[in-house]
């Protein structure tokens, strides 16, 4: 449970992100999970989806991982995706709901991926008014997911751990920490995984994601990809441990979209988490290497 900021969200085990070709087998073997994460975006049509939904719901506690809402679009956010954002939560009344620091929407057009943002103050005004409008929609606060990057802006001003603690005090929001991202953004970019995890208030982390990435060539330089095809790696469950001890309350999340494999895999690295989270709670000197 995360004591200050988020006192209702509690849950004992790791989750695991719920995909369409999972269902039969989840409802049949009920998995020891904590809970379940969607991506909120594939319920908002309503129908069968919404109805499996509920099935889940009744069995285990739902986070909406929302990939639309653009929080980094200067036109603001469209007012009527938080609608359906909001009427879904109502309906589901999930343990989280989280976002990316990220836009994809552009003068009305709409593009299929997170896009990345330069870190100033301008781009935190924005961002800002945009988490705030959202929250004041939904009645609850929302945990913000650092994204993966692949470049730096000229026209940053900041770096992305002091944007993301500014927009924390500025908003009353959370941040969902998704180690994985962290990894990648360092070992592209440079930098300490482990000092930017010790820069985020450990009383505004409520969830932390861990997923599997690889690595592509560019012109002869290796690029890492955070493309969630693979077990977590040996490195992101080290920094793991590290952001276990610095957010003991927060819960974790295995994400898994590309080359999905059986769900037994899915469950098991979800075990793995939890086993590894004991060790470092326990005090155990083995946990980044368990």
């Amino acid at each position: 449970m995360v004591a200050t900021l988020f006192p209702d969200i509690a849950c004992d085990r790791a989750g695991i992100g719920f995909r369409t070709p999972h269902a039969a087998a989840i409802l049949a073997s009920r998995p020891a999970v904590g809970f379940l994460e969607v991506h909120a975006e594939n319920y908002m049509g309503g129908g069968a989806r919404v109805a499996q939904l509920a099935e889940l719901r009744r069995e285990w506690p739902i986070s909406l991982h929302g990939v639309g809402l653009s929080l980094g679009s200067a036109e603001g956010i469209d007012g009527r995706h938080c609608d359906r954002l909001a009427d879904l939560a109502d309906r589901i009344e999930p343990l989280i709901v989280s976002e990316h620091l990220s836009w994809s929407i552009s003068a009305g057009v709409y593009f299929n991926d997170l896009l990345p943002l330069p870190y100033s103050e301008e781009t935190l005004c924005i961002v800002a008014g945009n988490v705030a409008r959202t929250q004041d929609r939904l009645q609850r606060a929302l945990l913000i997911e650092n994204p993966s990057a692949y470049l730096r802006f000229t026209t940053s001003t900041m770096d992305e751990a002091d944007f993301l603690c500014e927009l924390v005090r500025r908003t009353g929001c959370g941040l969902l920490c998704d180690v994985n991202n962290i990894y990648v953004s360092s070992a592209n970019l440079g930098g300490d995984p482990v000092a930017w995890i010790d820069r985020l208030p450990a009383d505004a982390v409520g969830e932390i994601h861990l997923a599997g990435h690889c690595v592509n060539d560019a012109d002869g330089q290796p690029v890492v990809i955070d493309d969630h095809g693979s077990r977590v790696s040996d490195a992101v469950w080290s920094l793991y441990a590290h952001a276990v001890r610095r957010f003991p309350h927060a819960l974790a999340l295995i994400e898994w979209d590309t080359r999905l494999p059986d769900l037994s895999v899915l469950v098991g690295e979800a075990a793995t988490a939890d086993h590894r989270r004991t060790l470092v709670l326990d005090g155990g000197h083995n946990a980044a290497a368990a």
